[in-house]
């Protein structure tokens, strides 16, 4: 059974109205992203324009001491304060977060049959226990695909073909492990009905990683197309 609220994107989301409630309510009952809505003041476009201008594909990761080193107006100001709100939040928690401005990400340079860039509906993965923090303040968001519109790429028999014959073996263990080293296992194409979620500007984000003994599936989840003149900042953790 799913706990959701009435005004939730997917039945997967759960919407909280407290970060202590974002931190502390488990995944359970199939919900695998909370997600804390909420609405920031501040102008986060007059820091990104402050910022130096970046490479195509140039991520700019943002200390608090080049934030507080910007030239801001009052409400440029108030954009900083709410990010390092954020950042103390997560640091509070043991967590690394990390505050990035994104002109472009890298995209594979030979993808073969099955792109891994994070442009990719993909799940996070980890060998412990594990969750993703994420907040979009300006630029566009990331993307949410419901589990059950969701069909991982390597089931798909033509991808599953190509992959054997990039291995070159057998349809064995040691394929299995080829398509886990690869993070081919991690990575899904939506089914025809499917209806991407936008994770909206300012919310808070908590997703589920795939992990030993997770008690729901992973998140999936992508980042969103470039939009060129349009950089994200984007806190991350």
């Amino acid at each position: 059974m799913f706990v959701v609220h009435s005004s939730s994107p997917s039945p997967r989301v759960r919407l909280v109205s407290s970060f202590t409630d974002l931190a502390t309510t488990p995944f359970a009952d199939g919900v695998n992203a909370l997600c804390w809505s909420r609405t920031l003041p501040g102008d986060f476009g007059e820091v990104v324009s402050r910022l130096p201008a970046g490479e195509t594909e140039g991520i700019l990761t943002l200390d608090e001491a080049r934030l507080l080193a910007l030239p801001l107006s009052p409400a440029g100001r108030i954009a900083v304060d709410a990010m390092l709100a954020d950042l103390a939040r997560l640091r509070d928690r043991d967590l690394d977060p990390v505050l990035n401005c994104i002109h472009g990400y890298p995209r594979d340079e030979n993808p073969g049959p099955l792109s891994t860039d994070v442009f990719s509906f993909h799940a996070d993965s980890a060998t412990v226990p594990a969750d993703t923090w994420l907040c979009t303040y300006h630029g566009a968001p990331s993307e949410g695909l419901a589990n059950e519109h969701a069909r991982r790429r390597i089931d798909i028999p033509e991808t599953r073909a190509a992959l054997l014959a990039e291995y070159g073996g057998a349809n064995d263990d040691g394929f299995r492990d080829f398509l886990h080293e690869h993070c081919y296992d991690l990575h899904y194409a939506p089914t025809p009905d499917a209806r991407p979620y936008s994770f909206g500007l300012f919310n808070l984000w908590r997703i589920a990683v795939d992990h030993p003994g997770s008690p729901v599936p992973p998140c999936v989840h992508r980042a969103p197309a470039t939009i060129p003149g349009e950089p994200r900042l984007l806190l991350i953790s």
